[in-house]
């Protein structure tokens, strides 16, 4: 039995705190609808996925209000993450999972520790913001990185800003005031992709879309208003404990 008023707060949880951090929140949903729902994996990541389309969606909107999406880096990274999308959720229904999640799990743990390790020679992130669109960066890169982005968040049902966030920050030199405004803008059009590719499938269960995507759209608002009162550095150690949770998520499932 679907109880609704739990599912519509944690909507609210996921779609607040994702867009805080720039992240789908799927690494709650997924758990939620296997372990106390008894979602089969590929349904569970399939219905996630449409959590995190609307979380994304929701919460872009705001950031294009207050003017902080690249949109020439959005654009391309998103449609570098389609054919990802695509491929992860082909890929889910031929191979075991474990091996996936137990190595991306482990790759996830390596990119949180390499956050915090370089916090402690990062630039001053309390200087004034860049102008939207004049950071320069390697497009060639950012495409590769948003490939696999797409088929990581298609495979594990999580969402790629986990990945895109710290990749754009801490490879492609974004600064986290756009970073996470245009993961953000990118998630919004993979994860719609990818939602799209679980659905055609028969891999979604839509009974529970509209409690949790309620929930999820209304939190994206309250975070994306919230993110101007946020210091980046309290935002950016929470996409460290939210990789920290997903890595014990995919890797804990399993032992």
């Amino acid at each position: 039995m679907i109880d609704s008023i739990f599912l519509l707060f944690v909507g609210i949880i996921v779609g607040m705190f994702g867009t805080l951090v720039g992240v789908g929140g799927g690494f709650i949903v997924v758990p939620l609808l296997t372990l106390a729902y008894g979602q089969s994996p590929q349904v569970a990541v399939g219905t996630s996925l449409c959590i995190v389309a609307l979380n994304a969606l929701s919460g872009t909107t705001v950031y294009i209000k207050q003017h902080r999406v690249d949109y020439r880096a959005g654009i391309y990274f998103s449609l570098a993450t389609i054919p990802g999308s695509f491929l992860g959720a082909y890929l889910l229904q031929l191979v075991s999972a474990t091996a996936f999640d137990i190595g991306f799990g482990i790759l996830i743990l390596m990119i949180a520790g390499y956050m915090v390790y370089s916090k402690r020679n990062e630039q001053d992130q309390s200087a004034p913001p860049q102008p939207v669109g004049s950071h320069r960066y390697s497009m060639v890169l950012g495409t590769v990185i948003s490939f696999f982005v797409g088929f990581v968040a298609s495979m594990a049902g999580i969402g790629g800003g986990v990945v895109h966030v710290p990749a754009m920050i801490y490879i492609l030199k974004f600064q986290p005031y756009i970073a996470i405004p245009t993961s953000h803008f990118i998630l919004a059009i993979s994860a719609t992709f990818a939602a799209f590719s679980h659905g055609i499938i028969g891999k979604v269960a839509w009974d529970f879309v509209p409690f949790l995507g309620f929930g999820a759209i209304a939190g994206a608002q309250a975070g994306g208003h919230l993110s101007h009162t946020i210091k980046v550095k309290w935002i950016l150690w929470g996409l460290i404990l939210a990789l920290v949770l997903v890595a014990i998520r995919l890797i804990g499932k399993h032992l």
